[in-house]
């Protein structure tokens, strides 16, 4: 069974697997928090759009805090 790749689907995953990425850096304390909450924004950005996309206005208001957070993150550990 083969996943036809469309804009929608490249933009919800990557924006989950940048989340998991961003999840993991944060946890583990490894001094790359700068990392970690750049990609957080770059999760929300993504998800953001593809809600957009969609229609899912919840999950765009919440992208648009979670991509705040990563703003205020990075400024802070800059």
């Amino acid at each position: 069974m083969f996943v036809k790749l469309t804009k929608n689907l490249i933009l919800e995953w990557f924006g989950v697997f940048t989340a998991i990425l961003y999840s993991m850096l944060i946890a583990l304390n490894i001094g790359a928090e700068f990392l970690g909450f750049l990609l957080l924004l770059i999760s929300a950005m993504s998800i953001a759009v593809w809600a957009y996309r969609n229609g899912f206005r919840g999950i765009l208001l919440l992208q648009v805090f979670y991509g705040s957070a990563g703003l205020i993150g990075m400024v802070r550990w800059f």
